[in-house]
């Protein structure tokens, strides 16, 4: 099992089925999180070529390459930086792209760490021009020119830094210039996670949090889960707790289905404002093409909500398709409603089904 900590805040939302890690799901994260690469499940390529980087850095005695994590949240980032810290017998100090403003912060931070030490960098693609540039040096010369004064007098006194291990965590590897790209070592790209992985993953958040569930259960609850194991966990405890109060605490796989109906999760891990999107590019629009904006009126949601929260997963799992033209909706989106497409007639345009031209 696997997560991350954080995103973009336009992201954020109190959905069961976002990706974005609420307070409560880092309480429980925290307690949850594999310590080692060989409790790590998943990412089975990511794993195997990390695990060499580690153990030849350990067998030199130096301290491992920069590396440089990407991909969707909920993934596993965060629980893969705090890993390699374990497995280098390093300490790990933890802080993100937005909070670092200035150059002035960043070079607070390198100043201070120990010989070895993991820097993990949350949102990397974030961070500040200014503090960007300083982290050119510092991570291929482990060291910072710290500007002291202003104007003609300012003078730039050279800081020589320990070396150190950065791991950079990113939801948007396009968004990284390439000279901070390239001075990673090692680099690795976060992919959604299958049924089967899902399903381990739930069985061992079940046995750390003492639920009792059978492996029709589990099946259940990955098949929702969108890839990724974050929305895995969520959506067990919510289960749980349906399982705690409306049944004898098994988890089954009715039980699972009956508590995730409760929480309008259906068996494809559509939730109500995924759902909300087809149903009006569907039957208010025939299934487009329409514009992004339209079909945010026609939702009541803002244009970013649609766009950067419900779109995405609905064009992974090809329900919906972006064109020149607009949204269009694909034949499995009808499928999934249960709806019939228009004729072939008339399907081309979606104001024509609209106005019955």
């Amino acid at each position: 099992m696997n997560w991350d900590d954080t995103t973009d805040a336009e992201a954020a939302g109190e959905r069961l089925v976002d990706s974005v890690a609420d307070g409560e799901d880092q309480a429980v994260e925290a307690a949850l999180r594999p310590k080692d690469l060989g409790e790590f499940i998943g990412q089975e390529k990511v794993r195997e070529q990390l695990d060499l980087v580690l153990r030849a850095a350990r067998a030199r005695g130096a301290t491992a390459d920069h590396v440089l994590l990407s991909g969707a949240p909920g993934l596993g980032k965060t629980t893969l930086s705090m890993i390699i810290a374990a497995e280098m017998g390093a300490p790990i100090r933890i802080t993100s792209g937005p909070a670092i403003q200035h150059a002035g912060d960043l070079a607070a931070i390198l100043s201070s760490l120990q010989e070895g030490e993991v820097l993990f960098l949350d949102e990397i693609h974030r961070m500040s021009r200014p503090a960007e540039e300083m982290l050119y040096m510092a991570m291929e010369d482990f060291r910072v020119d710290v500007i002291v004064g202003k104007g003609p007098g300012a003078t730039a006194i050279p800081l020589e830094l320990p070396p150190f291990t950065l791991v950079g965590a990113t939801t948007r590897a396009g968004l990284l210039p390439p000279p901070l790209r390239d001075r990673f070592g090692f680099t690795a790209h976060m992919e959604f996670y299958g049924p089967p992985e899902l399903e381990r993953v739930v069985h061992r958040s079940a046995g750390l949090l003492d639920v009792e569930i059978d492996p029709a259960g589990a099946a259940e609850i990955a098949g929702r889960s969108r890839g990724t194991p974050r929305i895995a966990n969520r959506l067990l405890r919510r289960v749980r707790d349906y399982a705690q109060v409306k049944a004898d605490g098994l988890i089954t796989q009715d039980i699972a289905a009956a508590a995730l109906a409760v929480y309008e999760v259906d068996a494809r891990g559509l939730d109500r404002l995924d759902r909300a999107v087809l149903q009006a590019l569907l039957k208010l629009f025939g299934g487009g093409p329409v514009g992004l904006s339209t079909l945010a009126v026609a939702v009541g949601e803002e244009r970013e909500t649609v766009e950067e929260v419900a779109e995405p997963f609905l064009v992974r799992e090809g329900l919906l398709a972006r064109t020149p033209r607009g949204r269009v909706a694909t034949p499995a989106a009808w499928a999934h409603l249960g709806l019939t497409p228009p004729s072939a007639r008339n399907s081309g345009n979606g104001q024509q089904d609209l106005f019955g031209a």
